[in-house]
């Protein structure tokens, strides 16, 4: 229960700082491919001002926080120990535990959540007073589509966070590695602890590198996008939408959104892996102190 909550809040504070701004613009270059940073930010903030850049927080990003930190947490953390103990190396299983974690975040509590949150990018806004709630919208996709509607582009979800978790936590890992090898030499002692700033910075190396799947990303995004286009196909699967951003915005178009993204990645990374680590080593201490 104490992890719980520990990991809600982690969660809570990543997506209310600095994480929905980043997935907001992320969200817009990757839907509106033809936009570049400087006009997503002028046109989120018109739609809304300073408030344009939470769209989508609440209730949308909050559920999904307040859920998918502690699903991440437990099963990575689970995965990643089982891998030690069968002998893995950290960087294996790091990769291994990430996407143990990342899947069951998308199919137990991400995929509505991350397709309203689209739906809140990229839909009409209507004027002052003419607004639809987004929970009203949310039951109308209910009533038209049913739960595959409300859970459009999961696959997509699931993929990215599969490979998200895994280049994450891998990466992470591998770059604390790095990092005991520079302070003890050829053999890292494993048994001294890294120093806060040297797990941030492990943490920001796997979340900025950990952004070379930005293809799945635009992937899910277009899947779940309510912008209206002509020739764009009505339903879509990973295949089918992949061909049609190809054909419409080539080879670059997969890596629309990539540096909001990489500024999410570096900052999610930081908070639930550093800030993971933090707290699994306090509750150790606690346990250890009452033995």
């Amino acid at each position: 229960m104490i992890i719980y909550l520990f990991n809600l809040g982690l969660n809570m504070f990543e997506v209310t700082t600095l994480g929905q701004p980043f997935e907001v613009i992320k969200t817009h270059l990757a839907a509106n491919r033809g936009d570049n940073i400087i006009t997503a930010t002028k046109k989120t903030y018109q739609r809304g001002g300073l408030l344009g850049f939470y769209q989508g927080l609440i209730p949308w990003a909050w559920i999904e926080a307040s859920t998918k930190g502690a699903v991440l947490i437990f099963t990575a953390s689970e995965v990643e120990y089982r891998a030690r103990v069968a002998g893995a190396s950290p960087f294996v299983a790091g990769i291994v535990g990430g996407m143990g974690g990342g899947l069951a975040q998308a199919y137990t509590t991400m995929g509505f959540c991350t397709f309203m949150k689209t739906v809140e990018v990229t839909r009409h806004k209507a004027p002052a007073g003419q607004q639809v709630s987004t929970i009203k919208v949310a039951a109308d996709i209910w009533k038209r589509e049913g739960i595959r509607g409300i859970n459009k582009g999961v696959n997509a979800v699931a993929l990215r966070q599969c490979t998200n978790w895994a280049s994450r936590f891998g990466l992470t890992r591998a770059g604390e590695t790095i990092i005991r090898k520079v302070r003890d030499g050829e053999i890292p002692d494993y048994s001294k602890p890294l120093s806060p700033i040297q797990k941030i910075c492990a943490s920001a190396i796997g979340g900025g590198l950990s952004c070379w799947n930005q293809p799945i990303e635009v992937i899910r995004v277009e899947m779940q996008s309510q912008v209206k286009a002509p020739g764009r196909p009505e339903k879509m699967t990973i295949v089918t939408c992949a061909k049609y951003i190809y054909k419409n915005n080539g080879f670059k178009g997969f890596f629309r959104g990539v540096t909001p993204r990489i500024g999410l990645g570096v900052w999610q990374t930081i908070c639930m892996v550093f800030g993971g680590d933090a707290v699994k080593a306090k509750i150790a201490q606690r346990q250890a102190a009452k033995i």
